[in-house]
């Protein structure tokens, strides 16, 4: 997720000033950009040595940690906002990663390639896997344990009992509320835990 629109629309989900969790932050990019232009603080969680050392080079707070092992680290609402960009389909434990994120944050943002968007479902017509800008690898070399659509996230919130704030689909970084699980190549979730 380097495109500057599509982190423009994520980042307009965080408030100005939040203490933000980044969980699997890459580069730093997102991080950076939300504490130079929103004046947000916080962390990233990163494993690759050459991405923790590019949130460094860029002044991002990074922890190094494999994301399988949990955020035990963390207490309970100890951030604002903890995102989850491009995160859950490299996880083996995605639905416990999902419920850490309700945890450790007072919200949680989720975005990840929505595979239900129409010119995979083409793809999978004509009897391929699809690769596209958002799924740019073949299905033998995918650093994805798994795919999800737009519509099966909203079905694992509910399980999981958290509250969806807003949700809706991107594609070339604009929003989609018309249809997004159709029409988005990106589906992104913004929510928080149920509360009673």
């Amino acid at each position: 997720m380097t495109e500057k629109a599509t982190m423009q629309a994520i980042a307009a989900l965080v408030p100005a000033g939040s203490r933000v969790l980044d969980l699997g932050c890459g580069d730093g990019v997102l991080l950076d950009y939300l504490q130079r232009e929103r004046g947000c603080s916080g962390y990233g969680i990163e494993i690759d040595d050459a991405n923790v050392l590019a949130c460094a080079r860029r002044g991002v707070n990074v922890i190094q940690l494999n994301l399988e092992e949990g955020l035990a680290m963390f207490a309970d609402n100890s951030f604002d906002v903890v995102l989850q960009i491009d995160t859950l389909p490299h996880l083996r434990n995605a639905e416990t990663m999902l419920r850490e994120t309700a945890r450790v944050g007072q919200a949680g943002i989720v975005a990840f390639p929505n595979f239900a968007h129409w010119p995979n479902r083409l793809s999978v017509l004509r009897g391929r896997m699809p690769v596209t800008r958002r799924l740019p690898y073949q299905w033998y070399d995918t650093p994805n344990i798994r795919v999800g659509t737009y519509a099966d996230f909203a079905v694992l919130a509910q399980k999981n009992q958290l509250h969806i704030l807003d949700a809706f689909g991107l594609q070339n970084g604009q929003k989609v509320r018309f249809l997004p699980n159709v029409r988005a190549s990106t589906a992104v979730f913004h929510l928080r835990r149920d509360v009673g």
